[in-house]
């Protein structure tokens, strides 16, 4: 039926039924017959959709455009049964008028934003839930199944987040230890204690920079390149792919990251306690005049039973946390290497940030319980 528009009133009333083929193939002959409707308009203006075949955006679009012309401002346009896109056009009408979205103006603008973005926020929570979910999920059907443990994925990852990283957390932690004896005995030598150099760089080392500073190297390193990987596996469809020949993309993909990490954060913990108490060993030898057998006799009074294992125990949270957030902002890599990149910069800054507020929460709490 081909595409017609019948206009009906006067005065202040007008109704416009629109009728007949209203997809984008008639658009011409649309054309024509908006060309037919008066020049001029005022009052309020009812478009019936109704009888409309297929109504096309672009048709939709031209509609409105000829009745924005003729109505100069002094026609109010009501819609029947309008499509849905012509809501949407109206709105793009809206900004391209006012230079600015009419729901964004003032402050009641300023609230729907906060609104959008509280909304946002939750919407984002409730993903993050799920996700945590479904590798608990997985856990527990490993620990049922363990045939289902992927060794060689899990080993590839762990010489690849943790072998792979010794040299630079070695390198780290012995400049972070020089740094904190060096300035320590320039303090401490002004009162004549320069031996308890000794038991700053034993507590400091131990209980907080080994494993702070290792985890933040590896939520650098190792955190964004989980969120490399798989968030290019996402824009290659590749886990699209694994799930249509129904395999799960968590237990292939995320869960081997995260005990990995697991495994190869505390080991690496060690590695830089161990390098820290050299160098900040040989800071003490050569700066302080600290003899080795001084500095270990005090290394032995200043170490608390608990102090190695409060650094130790972090390790595993921090590794699980960097992971998770790693993996999670991965898979949420959508549509654009744009999107990649902003996934990887947010997994690192959200991984360093759950870090650091775990470790004040461990603060904290080790101060309560006399640990």
């Amino acid at each position: 039926m081909p595409s017609s528009l019948a206009l009906d009133g006067g005065g202040d009333d007008w109704h416009l039924r629109i009728a007949g083929d209203w997809s984008a193939r008639a658009l011409a002959e649309v054309q024509i017959r908006l060309g037919d409707l008066p020049p001029s308009l005022a009052g309020t203006l009812t478009c019936d959709w109704s009888a409309a075949e297929s109504p096309g955006i672009g048709p939709a679009w031209a509609l409105l455009m000829r009745l924005e012309a003729i109505g100069g401002g002094r026609v109010r346009i009501q819609h029947v049964s309008p499509p849905r896109h012509v809501v949407f056009l109206e709105a793009l009408r809206d900004r391209a008028r006012t230079g600015i979205p009419a729901d964004d103006a003032g402050p009641n603008g300023a609230l729907a934003r906060l609104g959008r973005w509280v909304l946002s926020r939750g919407d984002e929570a409730r993903e993050f839930a799920s996700f945590v979910g479904r590798i608990v999920a997985v856990l527990v059907r490993a620990v049922r199944r363990p045939r289902s443990w992927r060794l060689p994925s899990l080993t590839r990852h762990v010489h690849e987040t943790g072998v792979t990283a010794i040299p630079i957390v070695c390198l780290i932690a012995f400049l972070i230890s020089v740094i904190v004896a060096y300035l320590g005995s320039q303090q401490l030598r002004l009162f004549g204690a320069e031996i308890f150099v000794v038991d700053l760089i034993a507590i400091a080392v131990l209980r907080e920079m080994g494993v702070l500073l290792t985890a933040i190297i590896v939520a650098g390193r190792s955190g964004s390149a989980f969120a490399a990987e798989i968030g290019a596996m996402q824009l290659n469809e590749e886990i699209d792919a694994l799930r249509a020949m129904g395999m799960d993309p968590v237990e292939l993909l995320v869960v081997p990251r995260i005990l990995a990490l697991t495994i190869a954060l505390p080991l690496l913990t060690v590695i830089a306690d161990a390098t820290g108490l050299l160098g900040g060993g040989l800071l003490a030898h050569y700066q302080a005049h600290i003899s080795w057998p001084q500095f270990a006799d005090r290394l032995r009074a200043a170490i608390a039973p608990t102090t190695f294992w409060a650094g130790l125990i972090k390790a595993p949270v921090f590794a699980v946390l960097i992971a998770v957030v790693g993996t999670y902002r991965g898979m949420r890599v959508r549509e654009s290497p744009r999107e990649l990149g902003r996934q990887t910069t947010i997994a690192v800054v959200q991984s360093i940030f759950f870090v650091i507020l775990a470790d004040a929460l461990f603060a904290v709490l080790f101060v309560r319980l006399g640990f």
